[in-house]
């Protein structure tokens, strides 16, 4: 007998359609407001300006996009990657028909980004048409990083300016499993206070995700069993 775990996924593949066409369209649109819970991000968004011609949000609806372009936005960056999901298929649709460039670049809120993450990340930067939008889904993890290497590695701007763009201002929880970005923000951070380094030569030169990614791991279990009832007592 299958499990309900498995029914539920069946269900939920029937409105992840892809590619969309005018006969799916509204199964997909189902799946983005239900699935992708799009339907949070109909009247509420964490839009804001990093720097002149780049807008940093949550996943953009095509309400959304139509102000945008229409007040001259050129391009959308997407930080949750080209996957055939409706989600980005439906994006990218929307992108074409408003005449938006679309630019993706998969990243993580759970895992430290590899080296060529960062690579193709700042070679979107320089490449891409402003004024234009970075996202993610929720606009707090992914695009908080982003907006942070952006601020440093092309506008200049110190890396405690920077550093605020990763906050609980946007909805980025830095004790959930999201804090891996913080990991390697502030190691990047750390790094800074031993001389000048760009974030693209120390991502190619001296990062290591899988040890700042060990480290992160442990204070958070240390810190999940100091919390837990009976668990080890704080040390004052």
């Amino acid at each position: 007998m299958r499990g309900i775990g498995q029914r539920l996924s069946d269900w939920k593949a029937q409105y992840n359609v892809v590619p969309v066409c005018p006969r799916t369209e509204a199964r997909a649109q189902i799946y983005v407001n239900w699935f992708d819970h799009g339907f949070a991000r109909q009247r509420w968004t964490n839009a804001d300006v990093v720097a002149p011609g780049v807008i940093r949000s949550n996943h953009p609806t095509r309400a959304r996009l139509e102000v945008l372009a229409a007040a001259g936005l050129n391009s959308v960056l997407s930080l949750r990657g080209a996957k055939p999901t409706a989600h980005y298929h439906l994006e990218v649709k929307a992108c074409r028909e408003l005449g938006l460039a679309f630019v993706p670049v998969g990243l993580s809120d759970r895992r430290a980004p590899r080296p060529e993450h960062f690579r193709m990340l700042i070679g979107a930067f320089h490449s891409i048409e402003k004024p234009f939008l970075m996202h993610c889904k929720a606009g707090a993890d992914r695009a908080g990083l982003a907006a942070a290497i952006y601020l440093i590695e092309i506008e200049g701007r110190p890396f405690a300016e920077a550093r605020g763009m990763l906050s609980a201002r946007y909805g980025h929880l830095r004790r959930s499993k999201a804090g891996i970005l913080d990991a390697v923000l502030d190691a990047y951070g750390h790094r800074l206070a031993l001389g000048p380094i760009s974030v693209l030569d120390w991502a190619e030169t001296e990062y290591d995700p899988q040890a700042i990614t060990g480290q992160f791991k442990a204070r958070r279990r240390f810190r999940q069993r100091e919390e837990a009832p009976g668990g080890v007592p704080a040390m004052h």
